[in-house]
């Protein structure tokens, strides 16, 4: 079995055409998909994460599912897990295999909320489904840590500044480069090393958290360039964090490090294992990949500014 998620290099794609804007409503349309391009010595099964969450659902407006391979449709279904993430069976015949989604969704024009206030909620009030993301997993080794995580925020006050605070420490002390990564890499491995791609940013902040018994779980999925600077790079799926403060969940993006506006989610668990984006069961090569996250065109007007950290 081998497992694809976001420690990829950087994909093929243009990055024309990416810095969207919001037209002052409160919501906008957004295009979002992506294409898949396999090859296969033999047929082959996989389990594929690129639609939105099924907590996504209602803000999804349309989307199609194309997948090719010697011009027929390999045959395909879809479940949900334990998670709530909506995953894709495909089995993919020898040879090429292109496979695409596209959607187009309403989402909030607001950036990631901000709660200053939100406070620590103690485990032994935790609900029971929460508490597993209070526990280490495979690249989240929150019990190697702890002394780390508490000589360092234990004095800042429990809640939303002690997970900025995280968020902050992680973003500054780790350099983002495509191709630094391994599906092998954890929070350990972006520690020692200080250089990773935004899924490594998410487990060290993760794990960080949750050594301070601070619920986090890893989330995936579309972002578009809305108020921020073109990066110059071709668009691609991104990761960040979510937290359990006074009750339910909240975004942090120890990567970016900035509140954004237009995420859609696409997968969320414990850690990177839990959603990989293609979990193949046997010898599958990804030979090309794009992302789309935009602004239909047309629909752009003058930009809001993303919000800073804070």
């Amino acid at each position: 079995m081998t497992a694809t998620d976001t420690c990829r290099p950087m994909p093929v794609g243009s990055s024309e055409g990416r810095r969207h804007i919001d037209l002052g409503a409160p919501h906008i349309d957004l295009d979002i998909g992506c294409t898949f391009e396999f090859e296969a010595a033999a047929a082959i099964h996989a389990v594929m994460l690129f639609e939105p969450h099924s907590s996504e659902l209602e803000a999804v407006v349309d989307s199609t599912l194309c997948t090719v391979a010697d011009g027929a449709p390999p045959s395909s279904s879809s479940y949900v897990d334990s998670y709530g993430n909506r995953c894709r069976r495909i089995t993919l015949d020898a040879g090429a295999t292109t496979v695409s989604f596209a959607a187009r969704a309403k989402v909030s024009a607001t950036p990631d909320e901000t709660l200053d206030s939100a406070e620590l909620v103690p485990p032994s009030e935790l609900p029971d489904e929460v508490l597993t993301f209070l526990m280490p997993s495979r690249y989240c080794e929150s019990d190697q840590v702890v002394d780390l995580a508490w000589s360092t925020f234990g004095s800042i006050p429990c809640g939303w500044e002690r997970v900025q605070r995280v968020c902050d420490w992680v973003h500054d002390r780790t350099e983002f480069a495509y191709g630094s990564s391994s599906p092998q890499f954890s929070a350990l491995s972006v520690l020692e090393g200080r250089v990773g791609v935004c899924r490594d940013f998410a487990h060290l902040a993760i794990a960080l958290c949750r050594s301070v018994n601070i619920p986090a779980r890893y989330v995936f999925g579309y972002l578009p360039d809305i108020g921020v600077p073109d990066p110059g790079t071709p668009m691609d799926f991104c990761a960040w964090i979510e937290v359990f403060l006074d009750g339910r969940w909240f975004t942090f993006d120890p990567r970016n490090n900035q509140h954004r506006i237009g995420r859609v989610v696409i997968g969320r668990g414990r850690d990177a294992a839990d959603v990989a984006m293609v979990t193949s069961f046997g010898s599958l090569d990804m030979v090309g990949m794009t992302v789309q996250a935009e602004i239909p065109s047309g629909k752009l007007q003058s930009a809001p500014t993303a919000a800073s950290p804070r």
